[in-house]
């Protein structure tokens, strides 16, 4: 790629986007011609609407192009243009985000980094599966021998950065935010409704019949009772009402029910209807009963724990990106499972909690002391949760002997960790266990000798201990160190949790050493 000296890149295949965009074109005139001449219709607004949108997206990728030269690289889209020098280019990475949908995949962008530290985005080279992998590679690989040739301190050999979702500089801390204030929101309404809805189920748990000697003014508060005959039911499945009608529309023509209750009653029953503050809050005949679901204080209390809960962890998700701020764009944070633990572990004593004592968690020593049990053991928790998520740097590797002094191995031990590459000792990757102790270190399938290889340590000098980057993969956890190796020229990466990769490398070392 030295020779490169001009790049460009547009969409593929432009025959069959020009064509969806005549297409397009075509069913949006019809559309509206059907529509001028019909009267508006929602169906044909909807199917305009779909057509003008697919045109719009077809248009904007069949106009959009990249192209770069000695003077720099310049973006043209449907919306906006954009141009800039190579100086003023830092870095050019790949943005690797995950296809939405069941069969998932990647899609692989071409980012640029400038060197006031903002970032763009280009529309093109794509890679949306692994037909376009090799031309995505070849476009990414001329653009970067432009840079490394006109570019201002370009290392020829530097690796290209992957950015991920898992990685520091994916930038969407901003979503994670949103969807946490819209929780909070939700929890809040939800919350704000569990007082007056407790009330009105005590009403309704303490209301009596009324009597000849009630007032007027309080008889929505008492039950009173009309008999009635059903004239007919009409059930309806699924998401429709089901409806009970009355004979002679009495006492009203006719009642929303579930279809349940539609077909438990028939035509002909003789029924009584209970009223309660002006509705029917129940139906009673000779072969069944319903009873319209009268609102529990405790499910809303419940769903407003669960929804504070919920926003929890995009907020440790926030939390994990500020912890992350002073990393490389390409590293890979920590996961934020453990905060989701131990909001599992929150919810196992809170949702009870709530859902039995909505309105009184501080009315009795029993519930003060659920509560401040389990506040209690939730700290714990999240405490473990903190230290499981920390970064840890990757400590320098000098002889790759450890900082502190290990313990000496009893027996044989199956560390979990890989290489990533290829290798005689690693076939086709197969390797998730190493093996120590007795024996040679050897890569496994598990952990178990069965299948093992031995791992030639005469031929491996380490080069360096990192922390793990978007390039190395998503089977690689992001609470791992990768150690970088040289296997007889050939360069190869080790992955594990930082104590085992210390413990790996460490008997490594005393193997070769004792050979």
């Amino acid at each position: 790629m030295t020779d490169v000296h001009e790049v460009h890149c547009r969409a593929r295949p432009r025959r069959a986007l020009w064509l969806s965009v005549a297409f397009a074109a075509a069913g949006s005139g019809a559309s509206a011609v059907w529509t001028a001449y019909r009267g508006p219709s929602v169906l044909w607004l909807v199917v305009g609407g779909s057509f003008a949108v697919i045109g719009l997206v077809s248009l904007y990728l069949v106009t959009a192009r990249v192209s770069a030269d000695a003077r720099g690289l310049r973006s043209w889209t449907l919306l906006r243009r954009w141009s800039v020098p190579w100086p003023e280019v830092a870095e050019l990475r790949i943005r690797l985000r995950r296809r939405s949908g069941s069969r998932g995949g990647q899609i692989r962008r071409v980012g640029v980094l400038l060197r006031d530290g903002r970032r763009r985005t280009l529309p093109l080279p794509v890679a949306t599966g692994p037909y376009e992998l090799d031309l995505f590679q070849e476009q990414l690989a001329a653009l970067r021998a432009l840079h490394q040739r006109h570019g201002t301190g370009v290392p020829e050999s530097a690796a290209v950065p992957v950015v991920s979702d898992r990685t520091a500089g994916r930038g969407w801390a901003g979503a994670a935010v949103l969807w946490c204030a819209v929780l909070l929101v939700g929890a809040g309404v939800a919350a704000a409704f569990v007082s007056d809805t407790a009330a009105d189920q005590r009403a309704w748990r303490a209301a009596v019949p009324c009597t000849t000697a009630t007032p007027a003014a309080q008889r929505r508060e008492c039950l009173t009772y009309t008999s009635a005959v059903i004239a007919r039911t009409d059930p309806n499945r699924p998401k429709k009402s089901s409806w009970v009608y009355f004979t002679d529309d009495r006492p009203f023509r006719r009642l929303e029910v579930p279809v349940e209750a539609a077909d438990g009653f028939h035509a002909g029953d003789k029924v009584q209807l209970t009223f309660w503050r002006g509705e029917v809050r129940a139906v009673t005949g000779s072969r069944y009963v319903w009873h319209r679901h009268v609102p529990n204080a405790g499910t809303l209390a419940v769903m407003s724990a669960l929804a504070v809960l919920a926003a929890g962890y995009p907020g440790a998700l926030t939390v994990q990106r500020v912890r992350g701020r002073r990393l490389p764009d390409d590293e890979v944070l920590p996961s934020a499972l453990p905060f989701g633990f131990a909001l599992a572990g929150t919810a196992l004593w809170l949702v009870p909690l709530c859902y039995l004592h909505p309105t009184t968690l501080l009315a009795s020593p029993t519930t003060i002391g659920w509560l401040t049990a389990g506040t209690l053991g939730s700290a714990a928790l999240l405490t473990w949760a903190w230290r499981e998520t920390r970064i840890r740097p990757a400590l320098p590797v000098d002889g790759v002997e450890p900082a502190v002094e290990l313990p000496e191995l009893d027996g044989e031990v199956f560390v979990s960790a890989r290489f990533l590459e290829h290798t005689d000792y690693n076939p086709h990757g197969f390797g998730t266990h190493i093996a120590l102790g007795d024996g040679p270190p050897a890569v496994t399938p598990g952990p178990g000798r069965f299948a093992a290889r031995r791992i030639p340590v005469e031929r491996l000098t380490v080069k360096a201990v990192r922390r793990a980057r978007g390039g190395d993969g998503d089977t690689v956890p992001g609470d791992w160190h990768i150690a970088e190796l040289d296997d007889g020229g050939r360069p190869v990466r080790l992955a594990a949790a930082p104590d085992d990769l210390t413990r790996v490398l460490h008997e490594l070392a005393a193997v070769r050493e004792v050979s």
